[in-house]
């Protein structure tokens, strides 16, 4: 994948190929050498629906569904991060990836306040925060994010937002993200066909780790 300089990166996710197996999370935690509670890919599970007996014969119906989003940092055109880190450590670099410069980072925790995608996570080894950068490393030698080219299913695509958006799309507000309009999320998803907007409350979600009672992650 070759971005040209002036272009904005960002992701692309199919929801109706994600099957929440989480290879997307897995393989980026290995690649950056995360510890324990922080991730900075993420699978939200979500689901809702009923079951109904009926009373005349007994029979049942159902309208039960489950969907997954697979997320991680949207380098936003209007990055929430940014705006509340006050010393400048959260900041844009080439191809519009958002970034923290550890040397400039003080820890306080303000940009994962500010950011509703939970992107910013707190390391307790660096005393940093950390998160996504879109794998800029790889980005530089023409290479997709881990993430992109471990997904076994093809769920995930990286590249400049632009183009993603002319072939997929601009859906980005999706449950359980929240509304596009508050960040400008450099993502675009094709949904489910379950798939629920925005601030619907019609269904439940989690990551299936913490559903499953474990503490911080199971990878």
């Amino acid at each position: 994948m070759n971005l040209e300089e002036n272009s904005q990166f960002g992701f692309m996710l199919d929801q109706s190929k994600c099957v929440g197996c989480r290879t997307c999370s897995l393989s980026c935690k290995d690649y950056k050498n995360m510890p324990v509670g922080v991730n900075f890919r993420r699978v939200f599970e979500t689901e809702g629906g009923n079951w109904t007996c009926k009373e005349e014969d007994g029979s049942v119906e159902q309208n039960v569904f489950a969907y997954y989003t697979s997320i991680s940092c949207n380098h936003c055109s209007d990055p929430a991060c940014l705006k509340a880190c006050p010393t400048g450590a959260t900041m844009k670099v080439k191809w519009g990836i958002v970034m923290v410069e550890d040397s400039m980072c003080i820890g306080c925790k303000a940009c994962a306040m500010a950011c509703p995608y939970g992107a910013p996570q707190f390391n307790h080894e660096s005393g940093h925060m950390s998160k996504c950068d879109g794998c800029y490393d790889r980005l530089k030698e023409g290479k997709n994010p881990i993430c992109v080219d471990s997904c076994p299913f093809r769920a995930l695509k990286a590249g400049d937002i632009a183009k993603l958006r002319e072939k997929h799309g601009n859906l980005a507000s999706i449950t359980p993200l929240p509304d596009a309009s508050i960040t400008h999320p450099n993502l675009c998803i094709v949904p489910e066909k379950h798939s629920l907007p925005s601030g619907n409350k019609s269904a439940i979600f989690h990551l299936p780790q913490n559903y499953q009672g474990v503490k911080n992650d199971i990878l």
